[in-house]
């Protein structure tokens, strides 16, 4: 098993923990409730080819099984972000590669109702600090459609650099969709990701 996998991070009400099958109810939940806010930015499945079969999306179990294994053998870290003890959200930790690269890209959604009061922001420090400081990784990405005003804010808040355009770079809402990409280096935060968040969010006691 990946040594830096099961493992929970916490900062204030924030916590990133392992998915588990047993949140399916609460994940459906969440999802549900939040599927026209979520609809324009979420992943789809592009139109097989010719004579090829119909790829279907998984069900909660088949996704989890997935994540997990992935995990396991280093490529990925699947989270559940909780708020104050709900379920409000999920970010992994994708594409992991080790070798001269050590990169890896992050994705993330959260519950609308939670939206603004820097859970998100707060979630994506705290895996960045663990990719750098426990996993050894040393380039997190994000990448994210120009038209996603509320994920845009969330690097922007965190000092993420811009690094360009990605044209048709994901299949998402039905279509290929440009991306821009944002990126940190281990050098660029030296004191850890969560400290600048805490000193750059005002009224957060500084740790």
């Amino acid at each position: 098993m990946n040594p830096s996998w099961p493992v929970a991070l916490v900062d204030g009400d924030v916590v990133l923990r392992p998915i588990k099958a047993r949140d399916q109810r609460a994940w459906r939940e969440v999802n549900r409730r939040n599927r026209e806010w979520l609809r324009p930015w979420e992943a789809t499945i592009p139109p097989a080819p010719p004579g090829a079969p119909v790829v279907q999306r998984p069900t909660y179990r088949q996704m989890v099984r997935h994540l997990r294994a992935e995990a396991n053998a280093g490529r990925m870290l699947p989270f559940v972000i909780e708020y104050q003890g709900r379920l409000v959200g999920q970010l992994t930790v994708a594409g992991i590669t080790w070798g001269s690269m050590c990169s890896g890209h992050v994705g993330y959604w959260v519950d609308r109702d939670v939206a603004g009061r820097g859970v998100m922001p707060t979630a994506v420090a705290l895996a960045v600090d663990h990719c750098f400081r426990l996993v050894g990784m040393h380039r997190v990405e994000v990448c994210i459609r120009p038209e996603n005003g509320p994920s845009r804010r969330v690097v922007e808040k965190l000092g993420f650099r811009e690094e360009g355009t990605r044209p048709r770079y994901l299949h998402i809402d039905g279509a290929w969709r440009d991306h821009l990409v944002f990126a940190l280096t281990a050098e660029e935060v030296p004191e850890g990701l969560l400290y600048r968040w805490h000193q750059a969010r005002p009224g957060t006691p500084h740790k």
